[in-house]
Order: structure tokens, then C-alpha cells, then sequence
């Protein structure tokens, strides 16, 4: 019930945030607009833990689907592993609003290592973790960023 409540959150804060750029009349530049956020969203969710991750970053679902290992290129255990090591560092850095850019990590994620989220929120995740590390030239834990 929390990933759904944080979920609507981050909807809410993101309609918000597009709620203040300036309009236009031409009704192309608006479905563009659309398109490119719902191709730029991807939704991480487990139906049986009712877990839901949801992420808008620009480029990711193009970096997901064109540069990122196929799945089942790593193997579930492995990504638990990095995912615990990148959530702590996280959720480190978006207590430490001044000395952590809040821009980058404004909100916490709530992954348990006791927890079997399945592969493939395991694996949206970690290639998350690895696209936001490259993107924004951060270092989340002592593994290189690599693909």
C-alpha cells in the first residue's frame, strides 16, 4: 500500500511540475509531448507483492530497450545484490539533502533483501540504477557503471 501511495505521489508531483510550463496552441507539439513521457515512463511492479515502481526519466525506456543487457543476462541473485547496495547509497544520499543534490534522489525506495521481488523488477531496477549513473555522472557504490 506504501509503493501505491508513493506511486501517486510522484504522479501527483509530476503533473504538478508539467501543470506550470507555458501552453501552446498547436495541438501536434502537445501529443508529442504525451507520446514522449508515456514512452519515457516504465513501470516496475510485482501483482503479487503489490510492489509498484514507477519511473519518468527522460531516455530511459529508449537506454532500456536499445543499450541495456537482455533479460535474463544477469542472473536474479546477482541483480538483488547490486540493487541492495544501490538502494542503501540512495537512500543515503536523499537523507543528505545538502550535500546530495535533491534534484536526483528525491525519494526513498523501500527494497528489502527479504523480500523476492522478482526478476524483473529486480532487473528494471539495477538497469535504472546503471542508466541514472551514467546519465548524471553519479557513482551509487564501488562497481563502475558499466552495461
Amino acid at each position: 500500500m506504501k509503493n501505491l501511495l508513493l506511486s501517486l505521489v510522484i504522479m501527483i508531483f509530476l503533473v504538478g511540475c508539467h501543470a506550470t510550463k507555458s501552453r501552446t496552441s498547436n495541438t501536434d507539439a502537445v501529443e508529442q509531448e504525451i507520446a514522449a513521457t508515456t514512452s519515457d515512463t516504465v513501470t516496475i511492479a510485482n501483482d503479487e507483492l503489490e510492489y509498484e515502481i514507477i519511473i519518468i526519466e527522460p531516455g530511459f525506456n529508449a537506454w532500456l530497450l536499445s543499450t541495456a543487457r537482455p533479460e535474463g543476462y544477469y542472473s536474479q541473485g546477482f541483480l538483488e545484490s547490486r540493487n541492495y547496495l544501490y538502494v542503501t547509497e540512495w537512500n543515503q544520499r536523499v537523507r543528505q539533502p545538502l550535500r546530495y543534490n535533491p534534484n536526483l534522489y528525491e525519494m526513498q525506495i523501500d527494497y528489502s533483501p527479504n523480500i523476492d521481488y522478482g526478476y524483473e523488477v529486480n532487473y528494471k531496477l539495477y538497469n535504472y540504477f546503471i542508466y541514472f549513473q551514467r546519465t548524471y555522472k553519479q557513482r551509487l557504490g564501488p562497481f563502475t557503471p558499466r552495461i
